[in-house]
């Protein structure tokens, strides 16, 4: 996992026309919490913190945050928790970080990377990815960028699941163990998968 440093803004005024004032600024409303410390408002640099989301997507990032406020500092260990986006500009509109310890575990989702051309998949097979990412609790410092799993072994008709992958050292999979992670799909089952999908496209709207 990366670990990145952002200065951020404390900020006193909240409050709809303030947030507009701050992205016209170049700055994105945000907000700190966690686990016995209170909510702390804050302004990011947009510049900034997109060139870190976008140098880094895909990939679970630390921030070391370095609250600003009046000439004092104070720093904060985070994980982004939410972005919201504009619905049409796809600019961020806000961000919430939540505040970790180094030393407590934390719940995160991290995404499932396949790996490995499947024995299944070189015989005609359609491989099928059912899960594409994975709910784990680790501390902050195991905290895996993503959970490679290889299906190089695979044949037509195989089924990996959670239960048969084994997590990082230091990290636990909170998923269902029975839950499909991946599949080989006969020939003929992709074409039936396809011809479902067709139809259900072509079905008329239901009446109102």
């Amino acid at each position: 996992m990366k670990t990145v440093e952002l200065n951020v803004a404390v900020r006193h005024k909240t409050g709809k026309e303030i947030a507009r004032k701050l992205r016209n600024q170049g700055l994105i409303p945000a907000i700190i919490y966690g686990p016995g410390s209170e909510p702390v408002p804050l302004a990011v640099k947009a510049n900034e913190l997109k060139r870190v989301l976008y140098r880094y997507r895909g990939e679970q990032i630390l921030f070391n945050l370095t609250l600003e406020d009046n000439g004092s500092t104070t720093q904060k260990m985070a994980l982004v928790k939410e972005l919201q986006y504009h619905p049409v500009t796809d600019e961020i509109l806000h961000v919430d970080f939540y505040e970790i310890s180094m030393e407590r575990e934390v719940e995160v989702e991290v995404p499932i990377e396949l790996v490995g051309k499947a024995k299944g998949v070189e015989a005609g097979g359609h491989l099928q990815q059912l899960l594409h990412t994975m709910t784990v609790a680790c501390l902050p410092g195991a905290i895996p960028d993503k959970i490679q799993v290889d299906v190089s072994g695979l044949e037509v008709g195989d089924v990996l699941h959670v239960r048969d992958l084994t997590p990082p050292e230091g990290v636990r999979y909170l998923d269902n163990p029975d839950e499909p992670v991946v599949t080989i799909l006969a020939p003929e089952e992709t074409e039936e998968v396809a011809e479902e999908g067709a139809e259900e496209a072509e079905a008329p709207a239901p009446e109102e």
